[in-house]
């Protein structure tokens, strides 16, 4: 059974675990759970896609109940009247905050994305972030005698394909557990010494207008027991916080 946030007669919202795809796609053919379809079963009625969330992020999951709602949200996100908030473990320690202001190429895929241009210029993409924790635990991994590690929260002012795991890339504290954009060196020092299987990435805030009473609607989606165990490991739950 999905956590379901939130439920009236417009919307639906889960809290999408790691590994769930929202819908199904030619690049994962063999599985056959998805999102949209055990969230239908589970309330019983159909259900409108009017965002998505990588397979491996997990948190807040939203859906319309009808096709003029889905169609009104989606309005919100094209419009950037969405706002959306984000946790992760960095690796590295990050500064106490600050704006990624880096355009990305767009990614596209030869099973998905056929009619994306690959010559398309690169787009805009902005995202901010603040640093929540920091922790450095004695373990050498490559040429450091320890490993530092940051539990970020990020807040992307677009929505570019993979863009809070491009950005912080290029500020080089790539995501934990990201193995298309991340470190490969401490993905496998994490898998080992901490049994990682996932990627730390979690939705845990999405902030819009209610598209049929207009007032102000906050979803949160708390953490999973692996996330918070990996910040227990990691000790970033006591970890010293960013100076004021």
């Amino acid at each position: 059974m999905l956590e379901i946030l939130y439920q009236d007669t417009a919307v639906v919202a889960i809290n999408k675990p790691s590994g769930l795809l929202v819908h199904r796609s030619p690049i994962d053919k063999h599985e056959t759970r998805f999102a949209i379809q055990l969230t239908r079963d589970q309330i019983g009625q159909h259900v409108f896609p009017v965002h998505r969330l990588d397979k491996p992020t997990s948190g807040v999951l939203l859906f319309a109940l009808s096709s003029e709602v889905a169609r009104q949200l989606t309005e919100q996100f094209t419009a950037k009247q969405v706002a959306k908030t984000y946790q992760a473990i960095v690796r590295g320690h990050i500064e106490d905050s600050g704006v990624i202001d880096y355009a990305l190429q767009a990614q596209w895929d030869k099973m998905t994305d056929a009619k994306v241009d690959p010559d398309k210029p690169a787009q805009d993409a902005v995202t901010h972030y603040e640093c929540l924790a920091r922790t450095e635990l004695p373990f050498p991994v490559g040429r450091y005698n320890s490993v530092r590690y940051s539990l970020v929260s990020l807040s992307p002012q677009t929505g570019r394909k993979h863009q809070l795991r491009r950005h912080m890339k290029h500020i080089f504290h790539p995501i934990v557990g990201d193995t298309s954009h991340g470190d490969g060196t401490q993905n496998r020092f994490l898998r080992d010494q901490f049994d990682l299987q996932r990627l730390m990435l979690h939705a845990g805030r999405l902030s819009l207008k209610h598209p049929v009473t207009g007032k102000p609607l906050d979803i949160e989606a708390p953490l999973s027991d692996d996330f918070k165990l990996m910040l227990e490991q990691l000790e970033l739950v006591t970890a010293q916080a960013p100076s004021e």
